[in-house]
């Protein structure tokens, strides 16, 4: 299962490849569905936090998978990502951090060897926005395609 918060960039990206093949989905949402271009739609099996603050659901969504992946194009991270990670070493969760420095083989192997690792059934994904780092989507389905093609 994918689960994250339904921002646009990352977020949207990881639950939008797992919609389109099938693979079970959710996450939890700032209440009133918030992201940067406006209200998440009713595709996405995303359910609302009481509050409607980013920090919330991201901790939210950490707290409920099994291991979390931040993805981005450039090897440092800020803002919500950042917090992400901080939020993975606090709670005590898994978490791996995969930027655009290999090939997507190269990142899906280290993705696998991840959720093998900790047997990571639901999978956090989270990430810079859409507006912030906009070749994040293709860069994850290029990951996940290899992933999934190759797993064994």
């Amino acid at each position: 299962m994918i689960v994250s918060g339904g921002q646009t960039g990352a977020d949207r990206s990881a639950l939008d490849w797992a919609i389109a093949r099938h693979i079970l989905h959710g996450g939890w949402c700032p209440a009133g569905r918030l992201a940067e271009d406006g209200k998440i739609g009713p595709a996405y099996n995303l359910k609302e936090t009481p509050e409607a603050q980013y920090l919330q659901r991201t901790e939210w969504n950490v707290r409920d998978s099994d291991g979390t992946v931040v993805f981005s194009t450039r090897p440092d991270l800020s803002g919500g990502s950042l917090a992400t990670m901080k939020l993975v070493s606090q709670l005590g969760k898994p978490g791996i951090h995969l930027f655009k420095s290999q090939t997507p083989s190269e990142n899906a192997t280290q993705l696998c060897r991840f959720i093998r690792k900790h047997e990571v059934k639901i999978l956090n994904v989270a990430g810079p926005r859409a507006s912030g780092e906009p070749q994040i989507g293709p860069f994850i389905h290029s990951i996940f395609d290899e992933l999934f093609e190759n797993w064994e």
